[in-house]
């Protein structure tokens, strides 16, 4: 059985500005056999990620707080217990419109690799 806590897993500052840890990804060094990524991201109040597009496919669950998603023409309010589909190509950024911070799951499949990610600029 494998259990990675957030706690323990490195905090970075990730190519669209999200605080982020990465959970689980198939490449490295602990046995975990999925195709997909996990990652634990946060927005921190009226801030907003870089807009960004991935070659894959990728889903947000909204943990805590209050955003505003953006996915290529459309912008839709989100909060906790939402999830949000990106589909591969979309330009997508996810705007904090609390007062506390906008937590959030990354589910990427496959899982996510740096060259399937366009952030420009």
């Amino acid at each position: 059985m494998l259990i990675r806590k957030l706690k323990d897993c490195l905090e970075i500052t990730a190519g669209d500005s999200t605080r982020l840890r990465e959970l689980l990804h198939p490449s490295r060094d602990y046995p975990f056999s999925g195709r997909y990524s996990l990652a634990h991201a946060i927005v921190e109040p009226g801030k907003a990620s870089v807009r960004h597009r991935l070659k894959t496919d990728e889903v947000y669950y909204i943990l805590e707080g209050t955003g505003e998603m953006h996915v290529d023409d459309e912008t839709e309010s989100v909060s906790a217990g939402d999830a949000v589909e990106i589909p591969p190509g979309a330009e997508q950024w996810i705007r904090n419109t609390g007062t506390g911070d906008l937590a959030f799951l990354c589910i990427v499949d496959p899982a996510w690799r740096e060259a399937d990610e366009d952030v420009p600029g």
